[in-house]
C-alpha cells in the first residue's frame, strides 16, 4: 500500500495496483515489510502527516501570491520526506535536512509576522477562505506533533522532525495571518466573554 508517501524502490511504482487487499483484514505494511494494525500509532502518525499535506494541497488550489505557493510545494515536498521517514522503521532520511529548513521556517516567521499588526488578542481560526484553510491545516500540523510524539515515546526516531513539526505550525498560524492582510480581512479577534455579575 502506497498511503501517500515516497516509495524507496521505482519498481514497486511501476508494478503496484492501487488495490492491493493485503489490508482487508485490519493490518497494513511498514515501507520495511513489517505488517502492523491500521490503528497502530506509526500509521497514525504518518497519517496525520499525509492529511496535513494534503490540506497544504487544498491551500494551494486558491490563488495565492507566487512566493508562498512556492514554499507551500517546498513544505509539501518536506513532509513527503518525513512521513517516509515514519512510515520506515530506522527511517532517518529527513534528518539531513530538516534542520536547515526549520532555520528557513523561523526566517519566514519572522518576516511575516514583522509585516503585520502587533497581535493584542488571541484570534480566531476564521477570514479569508484562504486563510481559513491556513488554518485548518495548522490545526491538523498539531495533531500530526501530537501523533509523532506519542509514537516516539515508544520508538526511535529524530526528535529534529517533531522539531519541524512544532515550527511548522507556528509558520500556518504567522501565514493565516498575512493571507488574511493580503485579502484585506482582518484578523477575527477572540474577545472573552465578560462574567455576569
Amino acid at each position: 500500500m502506497v498511503s501517500g508517501f515516497a516509495v524507496r524502490a521505482d519498481a514497486i511504482l511501476t508494478s503496484m495496483r492501487i488495490y492491493t487487499r493485503t489490508g482487508d483484514h485490519g493490518e497494513t505494511g511498514l515501507f520495511d515489510g513489517t505488517r502492523v494494525p491500521k490503528e497502530d500509532a506509526r500509521v497514525a502518525s504518518y497519517g496525520d502527516v499525509d492529511e496535513l499535506n494534503s490540506w497544504l494541497g487544498v491551500l494551494r488550489a486558491e490563488t495565492l501570491e507566487a512566493t508562498i505557493d512556492a514554499e507551500l510545494a517546498r513544505i509539501q515536498a518536506d513532509l513527503f520526506e518525513i512521513g517516509s521517514d515514519l512510515a520506515t522503521p530506522g527511517g532517518d532520511r529527513s534528518s539531513a535536512f530538516v534542520q536547515q529548513r526549520i532555520a528557513d521556517q523561523e526566517r519566514w516567521i519572522d518576516e511575516l509576522m514583522a509585516s503585520l499588526p502587533k497581535l493584542k488578542n488571541f484570534v480566531l481560526p476564521a477570514g479569508s477562505r484562504a486563510a481559513s484553510l491556513c488554518h485548518v491545516a495548522r490545526a491538523v500540523c498539531r495533531r500530526a506533533e501530537r501523533s509523532g510524539w506519542r509514537l516516539r515515546r515508544h520508538t526511535e526516531f529524530p526528535d529534529v522532525i517533531l522539531v519541524y513539526l512544532n515550527r511548522l505550525s507556528d509558520l500556518l498560524f504567522a501565514l493565516a495571518r498575512k493571507l488574511n492582510a493580503l485579502a484585506g480581512t482582518s484578523d477575527a479577534e477572540w474577545s472573552p466573554r465578560t462574567p455576569p455579575r
